[in-house]
């Protein structure tokens, strides 16, 4: 027998077992769970689905993973809607995914509960690495979707309650694959912007499934890692996300958010204005009190025996003053007296006076002869009195 003439190749053997696998399993529904989950930086996914005997390989495009409420994980029970197909290239058979669904509300929960503890572990969720808030935010950065709600909530209460704030936002996708990573890339964004003072994640309310995003250790790493402290405003009251544990501050909702990092403009004009009241209070009492105060120095005898001591001193000095004034005059009286008896006397010694009492006065030539005994005969003498004197000679 000539096998030559029956032999295909290997690539006509895989197209009719594509074109019966394909047409036998159009579309199929399976359940199993995952495992070596890759997201390729094509946006495809790629995995297994496996039970405890077998497993096959599962693709789905990135058109069809945009829809996703959640990122699938390894270990996690899925339903898989799709169709069987055939990878030619290697021979392989696989599901072309539709749709991914968790097989039940118990999966998420239980990866919920899975990267809770192993942050917490790590000291994520600890106290001691919570950054306060800054009171008085000028700049508000907002990490949300666009066009939800949460947003224009956010808005109205940041009109109402403190126009003067400036809002940068960055729009993100909030739920669906590829989400979370634009979540977190929106965190780093906005601290090597540096210039807002508050970092807000917000989103409207929903299930498990569409909040899952704010689940992903790639958000709650971007948190952690935030120089900028981060709000988390994701879901309803009581939705609690991993991203509300990892930040700074949970609050219920976008508007509860909204209320606690901004104060309210009129609250802080009246605080002010009371602030104002009580200052000016205090200081027309302290004005007051001072004024009393110096009053009363003005009129105490301790202030005032300086001022008395000054008077007495001055008085002291007139009194002072008058006696020296009273010495000095006696004084001068005393030495005019003097001087006058002094003058008397001189002048009572002065030989012109003595002349004028009829006395005279001999001299020879120029000089005064005290003594008889002293003038010889025939010495010529001039006499001398107080209005005149004559020429006379001595007799022997």
């Amino acid at each position: 027998m000539n096998t030559e003439s029956v032999a295909i190749s290997v690539s006509d053997l895989t197209r009719r077992i594509k074109v019966i696998l394909e047409g036998s399993f159009s579309s199929v529904m399976v359940q199993g769970e995952i495992s070596n989950f890759k997201r390729h930086s094509s946006g495809h996914l790629y995995f297994t689905l496996k039970d405890e005997t077998a497993q096959i390989s599962g693709v789905m495009w990135r058109s069809r993973a945009a829809g996703l409420t959640f990122l699938p994980q390894d270990g996690m029970k899925v339903v898989v809607t799709g169709r069987v197909t055939v990878y030619e290239v290697r021979g392989n058979y696989q599901i072309d995914a539709v749709s991914i669904r968790p097989l039940g509300a118990g999966e998420l929960q239980m990866a919920f509960e899975k990267l809770k503890q192993k942050l917490a572990d790590e000291g994520l969720f600890d106290s001691s690495r919570k950054r306060p808030l800054p009171e008085f935010p000028q700049v508000i950065g907002i990490v949300t979707s666009p066009t939800g709600a949460a947003l224009q909530d956010m808005l109205h209460v940041f009109r109402r309650r403190f126009r003067a704030l400036t809002i940068v936002v960055n729009p993100v996708r909030v739920q669906g694959v590829g989400a979370s990573d634009e979540i977190a890339q929106a965190i780093r964004d906005f601290n090597a912007y540096g210039k807002v003072d508050i970092i807000l994640l917000a989103r409207g309310g929903g299930s498990l499934e569409d909040l899952w995003a704010f689940n992903e250790e790639i958000v709650a790493r971007a948190i952690s890692s935030s120089t900028i402290p981060v709000v988390s405003a994701v879901g309803h009251e009581i939705d609690f996300t991993i991203a509300d544990f990892v930040a700074d501050l949970r609050a219920p909702t976008p508007s509860a958010a909204a209320e606690l990092v901004v104060r309210d403009a009129k609250a802080l004009l009246d605080i002010l204005r009371g602030f104002c009241y009580t200052m000016q209070q205090n200081l027309n009492g302290s004005l007051n009190l001072h004024k009393q105060r110096i009053q009363h120095l003005l009129k105490s005898y301790a202030l005032n025996r300086p001022i008395d001591l000054l008077r007495q001193f001055n008085q002291r000095l007139d009194e002072l003053n008058k006696s020296l004034l009273n010495a000095t005059q006696h004084k001068f009286d005393m030495a005019f007296e003097r001087h006058q008896g002094l003058f008397h006397r001189v002048a009572s010694l002065d030989p012109h006076q003595v002349l004028k009492r009829g006395y005279a006065i001999v001299a020879r030539e120029g000089r005064i002869i005290g003594s008889s005994r002293m003038v010889k005969p025939k010495d010529v003498l001039e006499i001398r009195f107080h209005d005149g004197s004559v020429k006379s000679i001595a007799n022997g």
